[in-house]
């Protein structure tokens, strides 16, 4: 694990910000609505208010700043500088990528991207497993050990019980798997009646899994309406994908994605570290190696993440608890 630049650190905070932004506006793009203010403690809030059909509404835009101010007047106007912004975004993922920062492999950055432009992740789906652990490394401003992160599997996890602030929204998950053109097909299960949950490419490693979390007796794919895809429910994942964080997958072309809060992922890949079986050595070896590198970075910048993150485990009972307890003991780490 090696620490990122405070310069790099900082470009990255802009871009991150300014997609934050953009994508804020990208999403009320077909609302009708006015932009309004509010002041608290000296500092000016932008929102932009409009009616849903839940009632009135305020979508929060962001803090006071001159291209905050210039995105509104553009959205006024009728302006569409989707083509600058995109260029802004890469000379800034450019910067972050020459300050060390190791950028996703191509192919797999091609889908993440495509999966944020398709609205997957402002409807609720976060991005798990290793991508998700290489995007958190820029996010907390450090670059892992290489293996650590080599995966050629992109995991997207949903849950089916997500509401979304913005109306009539939906994704097509298998029509934007299918637009990449890059071959890939959907795996059959060993039920020929169940609808495939994964995605894959003749010839090469690289896949696509659509998981969710499990509900009690439930095992069949579950089908998720504003994803038009079914995902194969998974244990402990609930846990994981509760209140993601927003992060950017650094690429030739950044993009805004979801993904699950640090310490969650750390103890969670623990947990799961637990269920391996003994023909699964690597990815358990993987899981206790990937949370080792996450503890040994929060106990150092955000300890108490560790603890929020622990609590929300004892909450889940004792055979949550008891799971950890047993992961660190194994694998000879303290919480």
């Amino acid at each position: 694990m090696e620490r990122i630049g405070g310069e790099t650190v900082t470009l990255y905070a802009d871009l991150r910000e300014r997609l934050e932004v953009f994508e804020t506006m990208r999403s009320i793009a077909s609302l009708s609505g006015e932009f309004t203010t509010k002041t608290v403690k000296g500092c000016v809030y932008h929102y932009f208010q409009t009616t849903l059909s839940s009632g009135r509404t305020q979508i929060y835009i962001g803090r006071d700043s001159e291209e905050i101010r210039s995105l509104i007047e553009a959205r006024r106007n009728g302006a569409n500088d989707a083509d600058i912004d995109e260029k802004m975004f890469q000379r800034l993922g450019s910067q972050v990528i020459a300050g060390g920062v190791t950028p996703l492999m191509p192919d797999m950055a091609r889908i993440v991207r495509r999966m944020s432009d398709g609205s997957v992740f402002r409807l609720g789906g976060v991005v798990v497993g290793t991508v998700a652990y290489q995007i958190l490394g820029a996010h907390l401003g450090v670059i892992w050990d290489g293996g650590s992160r080599m995966t050629q599997d992109v995991d997207l996890a949903s849950d089916t019980r997500i509401a979304i602030a913005v109306p009539d929204l939906q994704a097509d998950v298998p029509g934007i798997i299918e637009s990449l053109q890059m071959g890939f097909f959907p795996v059959p299960r060993l039920s020929h009646k169940e609808p495939s949950t994964s995605y894959a490419i003749r010839g090469k490693t690289l896949r696509i899994d659509l998981l969710t979390p499990s509900r009690r007796g439930v095992t069949a794919p579950v089908f998720i309406r504003r994803l038009n895809a079914a995902a194969t429910p998974l244990k402990y994942l609930d846990y994981l994908i509760e209140e993601p964080i927003s992060a950017v997958m650094i690429s030739g072309t950044p993009c805004l994605v979801k993904v699950p809060q640090p310490a969650r992922y750390a103890l969670h890949k623990l947990i799961i570290s637990q269920e391996r079986f003994a023909t699964a050595a690597d990815k358990k070896r993987k899981d206790v190696l990937q949370a080792a590198s996450m503890l040994e970075l929060l106990r150092e910048d955000r300890p108490g993440d560790i603890e929020l993150a622990r609590e929300a485990i004892i909450k889940r009972g004792t055979s949550w608890v008891k799971k950890l307890e047993s992961a660190c003991k194994e694998s000879r780490i303290t919480l």
